[in-house]
């Protein structure tokens, strides 16, 4: 049965709060009745014969506000496109070294063109990223609270809507889509 990797972007982080009860809810409301939930950020396992997609992402969206009152925003990857997110990671020693500081940033639509190059001429320290397709790669070697991707870029109107995990959730949201 396919599997769809539903992504929350900012929940449970200051009043939006979503419980593991509710996500599920959702699901069953948008015609899931088989779903995971993983960790308190906002991961959500589907399984069911729906194409996934924008469209799914807009249901449950929709069903998320109707069962709790918040509007947040839902990246939706299937396994083939996670894996080859894992495949694709530039940072793949860094990830070794340090997995919580490795995280891939997953996006509704790519990088806006020029922005690359913003992102660097912001960089003052050892923090890289690379942008592949609606993902952003970013290794983090220092704090992340002093992060200017983080701190700044995200938090601007130029950044396309999207939801970070760590490589170690991005990894083990892969094993369970593919279990």
């Amino acid at each position: 049965m396919p599997v769809h990797v539903a992504l929350l972007r900012s929940v449970n982080t200051g009043k939006r709060k979503v419980l593991k009860e509710d996500l599920l809810g959702v699901a069953q409301d948008t015609g899931f009745p088989a779903a995971k939930t993983y960790l308190a950020s906002g991961n959500l396992l589907l399984w069911g014969e729906d194409p996934g997609g924008p469209a799914l992402e807009a249901r449950l969206e929709d069903a998320l506000a109707d069962r709790i009152g918040l509007r947040t925003d839902f990246m939706i990857r299937s396994p083939a496109e996670l894996s080859a997110i894992v495949a694709a990671n530039p940072f793949s020693s860094e990830a070794l070294d340090h997995p919580s500081h490795v995280l891939v940033t997953f996006m509704k639509t790519p990088l806006p063109a020029g922005d690359e190059d913003i992102l660097r001429a912001a960089i003052t320290g050892p923090e890289r990223f690379a942008a592949r397709g609606r993902e952003l790669y970013i290794d983090m070697p220092i704090s992340m609270a002093d992060s200017v991707l983080d701190r700044d870029w995200k938090k601007s109107k130029r950044a396309p809507v999207g939801t970070a995990r760590n490589w170690n959730t991005v990894v083990k949201l892969l094993e369970m889509a593919q279990a």
